[in-house]
């Protein structure tokens, strides 16, 4: 559920960490489905509900909320922002009018983040592809993106959304982008790259 505190705004859970108990805004259910109809909209079918989406991923906010309230007359402008503001995963972020999701696109798009300051970047993968990953190279299946992680705990986490054993892979973004390869901060723990190619990945020693 998320709730509403009156200093520090929107959060989810039972209390804000204040203590506050807050006002309810969406239940867990309305939260799921607002939560998806907003992911679907900013990552995969924005012309579907007719919102103008520009190369960066930019979508106006107001326009999105019509859309949303036509789906859901429960919905509001409130209940959007509350949904963007209170995500853990920094998944969206707002300017002014505009909105976007920070990643996980389906639609062709060209963010324009930062470029990535580390030094290695961390991949997980299952046994059965980390061969053909390791010859070829890391591409985009389904998404614009190949999204990284910048700690190894991270990437272990998202792989085992998929696997059960995932094999930790390396990647040398230092040399990967002195050679030209471009790799984009997208949030704390997700970097983007239009692909990896494969001399700049390697296993741990503990994995060879």
């Amino acid at each position: 559920m998320i709730k509403k505190c009156g200093t520090h705004g929107y959060f989810r859970g039972d209390s804000c960490h204040c203590g506050e108990t807050g006002t309810l805004m969406l239940d867990d259910e309305q939260t799921e489905r607002l939560g998806r109809f907003i992911s679907g909209a900013l990552r995969h079918f924005p012309d579907d509900l007719g919102l103008a989406m520009n190369q960066h991923g930019w979508v106006d906010a107001e326009v999105l909320c019509d859309a949303m309230k036509t789906r859901y007359k429960w919905a509001s402008k409130d209940k959007l922002f509350s949904i963007i503001e209170s995500d853990e995963k920094g998944r969206y972020e707002i300017q002014g009018r505009k909105i976007r999701a920070r990643y996980g696109h389906s639609v062709l798009v060209d963010l324009d983040y930062p470029k990535n300051e580390h030094h290695l970047l961390y991949y997980g993968a299952s046994r059965e592809e980390v061969d053909i990953l390791l010859e070829k190279g890391i591409r985009p299946i389904k998404q614009r993106y190949v999204h990284l992680s910048t700690t190894i705990e991270k990437a272990m986490e998202v792989a085992k959304i998929h696997t059960d054993d995932p094999v930790l892979i390396v990647i040398n973004a230092s040399e990967a982008q002195n050679d030209g390869v471009t790799i984009l901060n997208a949030t704390e723990n997700i970097v983007l790259a239009d692909e990896i190619p494969p001399q700049y990945l390697n296993l741990t020693e503990s994995q060879t």
